[in-house]
């Protein structure tokens, strides 16, 4: 019974030393992750680290690229990612040449990666235009969509003369066409200033 018990003890201590040693291989692997952290809005990501010590697998997550000079860091870009085991996710991603550009060279690209376990892609998305509208990151300006205005600026030399006068409320000079746009033209005083805008 002894000599069971003791074969029992030291099966556990051998399977107790072998968790502690992967406990410390792991934390040396991410040792240079998990002790950086920098604030972006109320975002706490991890790193920055060089983006050449990158290594997969990545999953749910909200990253960003950094450009670095001296001991500040430029948000250069903010993505992210359902889920990649692929060495070259960074490399062959379609913004890759933008952040060299402005960076200067591939030494000065960091990675920061904000961890959101169990989230959707809306909630990743959400995170993102909040971090694009307060930083502008340069390589997200350049592709997002132009926006197109929600009016149409119709520009015509020919004002008709006979159309009928319109009276300034304020003073009672005549109004003058100022800009004619689609469905509405905008008028102004030629005595007090005021504008008007009229449906035509």
């Amino acid at each position: 019974m002894t000599l069971e018990f003791n074969l029992f003890k030291l099966n556990l201590c051998d399977q107790f030393l072998a968790l502690v040693d992967f406990l410390e291989k792991m934390k040396r692997k991410y040792s240079k992750l998990t002790t950086l952290s920098i604030q972006i809005l109320q975002y706490e990501f991890l790193g920055p680290i060089p983006l050449k010590e990158w290594g997969p697998p990545m999953e749910k997550l909200v990253f960003l690229i950094l450009s670095r000079e001296k001991e500040k860091f430029n948000v250069l870009f903010v993505g992210d990612c359902e889920k990649t085991e692929d060495k070259s996710f960074f490399v062959q991603h379609s913004s890759y040449t933008c952040w060299i550009d402005n960076s200067g060279s591939e030494k000065s690209l960091h990675l920061a990666i904000l961890p959101l376990f169990e989230s959707s892609a809306e909630y990743r998305q959400n995170i993102i235009n909040k971090i694009i509208s307060n930083y502008k990151p340069v390589c997200n300006l350049a592709i997002l969509p132009e926006k197109k205005s929600d009016y149409v600026v119709r520009k015509s030399e020919n004002i008709s003369r006979d159309s009928e006068k319109v009276l300034c409320l304020c003073c009672g000079a005549e109004m003058k066409p100022e800009q004619i746009l689609e469905k509405s033209t905008l008028f102004r005083c030629t005595s007090c200033g005021l504008s008007d805008t009229r449906i035509t």
